[in-house]
């Protein structure tokens, strides 16, 4: 087998494919680390910090040893990127023959079958969905993979996507009449015959949670678990431990039993309208709900009777729907099917408004037409602790945010990895040269009303001196608008503001204009990779503190109360850590980038806890003056402009 020290070294094998490679310390000690996590089916936890290499660190050990290797990431760009540019690279240089695979969730994939079953019964969609339809329709004939991102000329959220897609509860699976001709199947097959799969976090713990009902085919055949942007796994793995009910479930039902009563199930006449009354029931309940879309706690929610009584009239009339189906079992395999998922869906209403179980946080959140209720469990720890260690097999997560207060113990104790090395990699960027961290003086409190007034200013000068140039990162979309509002009528540089396009329209708007402004909030903290002069300055308006509403955190501090531990240090803090180290983490993204990056909260410096916001901060150069900040862009710009 080639060494690693072969593979990475100044004249080595990656050399040879990859014009002005030059070996890193770290990423040849990353990658001797995965190596000898895979040999010894260890678990490992890498914080490597931004420009380390990781993704050749893992993706070389993992072409070069033997067994299947799962690599997950965060997002289906992350896995277009690693699959379509950084594996046949490491390939190349490995003269590697493995077999290797792309595989996204069931919403990427069209299902024949649906499509044709809305042929005939799509006259209630709306004009631009009958439009998206024809579209994939016509793309249908064509496509080899079935992979709806192939598919340009519909919008990522497209509105028809639920219509020709399938889901696991609707999926009819073997007894489906396109079985053999499934692209969800075919590209499940490949994955399983592959030695390297490239999934995403959501795809993997699907998988996984599914395995509890004999349907996860993906996991246990592998023999090394890589996670790349591991700091995002603990709230997934969270979500898809605990259940959900959704309101929108119950009317897709409605919509799918009309489709049957209208073409093959004339008879079903009963079973039609008590799905249309559940449905107007549904309907009912999201208006006994707030108005306004948001989160809160179940129980809160409870205390309103309309909403306890509506939950009440749900589930009578969706035990009498289940009943109502049930004596029409074994006549249509798509009724069946629609009787197994309102069974389960009536199992978890029950689980999902039990206020008496322990150990979990019950929650609901409202869209403007759906009521989607939650149990969460509060600790993933015991039930994840069982899934590494059992069967054996080599796990290694990595991220450039995992360590809080120079520790990696926070993600360790909420992951349940008891027996993890772990392996701390400092960039090699030059941060002290490269960079400068600006706290500026007489901020007033992030919760002052002139705080508003301050941000404006600030922006105002940091545009000035960087002529553009900036992204302007918030904590609340409120906020993001005010500013945004304010600047409009204050500079003449284009504004760039999250929400108004979607997310790469924006960036590639953002590239393509010299002396735009970006104003963003949650989506463009992590992920997003300008480098260059396209990206001088980075403010952030201030540390990015869960919302003391937010009912899962809640739940959250009442549990650690109750355990003896400070909530404020154990959940809030960390949290808040790995948000702004990731938002910081958008200035340097090269070791030949250079800018600056300014948070504006004192509490950086007027509190103790501000210490650990700092230390977990690369050691960029510091001040407290504006001025130096701006002189420190303006000498950035002025070389090139002049």
């Amino acid at each position: 087998m080639k060494k690693i020290a072969s593979v990475f070294a100044k004249e080595g094998l990656l050399a040879d494919v990859i014009p002005g490679f030059s070996p890193r310390d770290a990423q040849t000690q990353m990658a001797n680390a995965v190596n000898q996590a895979m040999a010894k089916k260890q678990q490992l936890v890498v914080e490597a910090g931004t420009g380390t290499g990781k993704t050749f660190a893992y993706l070389v050990p993992a072409l070069l040893n033997e067994g299947k290797t799962i690599i997950s990431t965060g997002t289906k760009n992350l896995q277009e990127q690693l699959f379509h540019r950084d594996l046949p690279i490491v390939k190349e240089a490995l003269g590697s023959y493995k077999q290797t695979a792309l595989l996204k969730g069931r919403a990427n994939y069209l299902c024949q079958h649906r499509l044709a079953q809305f042929s005939g019964s799509n006259t209630f969609l709306d004009p631009e969905t009958l439009h998206e339809y024809s579209q994939v329709r016509h793309w249908s004939v064509t496509t080899k993979t079935g992979d709806i991102g192939e598919l340009k000329t519909i919008p990522e959220n497209a509105k028809v996507i639920p219509y020709v897609t399938s889901t696991a509860e609707n999926c009819l699976g073997k007894e489906c009449p396109d079985f053999e001709g499934c692209y969800l199947v075919k590209a499940r097959t490949e994955a399983l015959d592959a030695d390297v799969i490239v999934v995403n976090h959501h795809l993997f713990f699907a998988d996984l949670a599914l395995k509890d009902t004999g349907f996860g085919e993906l996991i246990p055949e592998a023999d090394a678990i890589i996670f790349d942007e591991a700091h995002q796994i603990g709230d997934i793995a969270s979500e898809y431990f605990g259940k959900q009910f959704s309101t929108r479930l119950l009317h897709d039902v409605a919509k799918d039993i009309y489709g049957l009563f209208r073409t093959s199930l004339k008879d079903i006449e009963q079973v039609n309208k008590t799905a249309r009354k559940l449905a107007d029931i549904a309907t009912d309940l999201r208006l006994n709900f707030p108005e306004k879309s948001q989160k809160g706690k179940l129980k809160h929610i409870l205390n309103d009777d309309k909403v306890a009584t509506g939950l009440e009239r749900l589930a009578d009339t969706l035990k009498s729907l289940v009943a109502v189906l049930k004596v029409h079992l074994g006549r249509d395999k798509e009724l069946d099917n629609i009787y197994e998922r309102l069974a389960q869906a009536k199992a978890n209403l029950k689980e999902v408004i039990d206020v008496s179980t322990p150990g979990v946080s019950l929650w609901y959140e409202t869209t403007p037409k759906q009521v989607v209720l939650h149990l969460t469990p509060l600790s993933i720890a015991e039930k994840f602790n069982g899934i590494v260690t059992q069967p054996r097999r080599t796990w290694v997560f990595t991220s450039a945010t995992l360590m809080v207060d120079n520790g990696f113990s926070h993600f360790t104790e909420h992951m349940g990895l008891t027996q993890a090395q772990t392996l701390a990699l400092e960039s090699p960027f030059d941060y002290a040269a490269q960079a400068m961290l600006c706290v500026p003086h007489y901020l007033p409190e992030p919760s002052n009303f002139a705080m508003k007034e301050t941000l404006i200013r600030v922006s105002i000068e940091l545009i000035a001196a960087a002529q553009g140039r900036c992204f302007l990162l918030f904590t609340s979309h409120a906020m993001l608008r005010e500013v945004a509002n304010a600047l409009e009528t204050h500079i003449d540089n284009e504004l760039l503001v999250q929400g108004t396009t979607t997310k790469q329209a924006l960036l590639d708007r953002y590239i393509e204009n010299k002396s735009a402004v970006l104003l963003a909030t949650g989506a463009f903290w992590e992920g997003v990779d300008v480098r260059g002069d396209d990206l001088l300055c980075v403010l952030i308006d201030k540390l990015p503190f869960a919302s003391p509403d937010d009912p899962l955190l809640q739940a959250k501090v009442e549990d650690a109360q109750k355990r003896g531990k400070n909530p404020f240090m154990h959940v809030q803090i960390p949290q808040a850590v790995i948000t702004l180290k990731q938002g910081a983490g958008r200035l340097i993204r090269d070791e030949t980038d250079k800018g600056v990056l300014v948070i504006c909260d004192s509490r950086l410096v007027t509190k103790d806890y501000g210490k650990i916001f700092l230390s977990s901060l690369p050691p960029m150069r510091r001040t407290r003056q504006l001025s130096k900040a701006t002189a420190f862009l303006t000498s950035l710009v002025e070389p090139e402009d002049t």
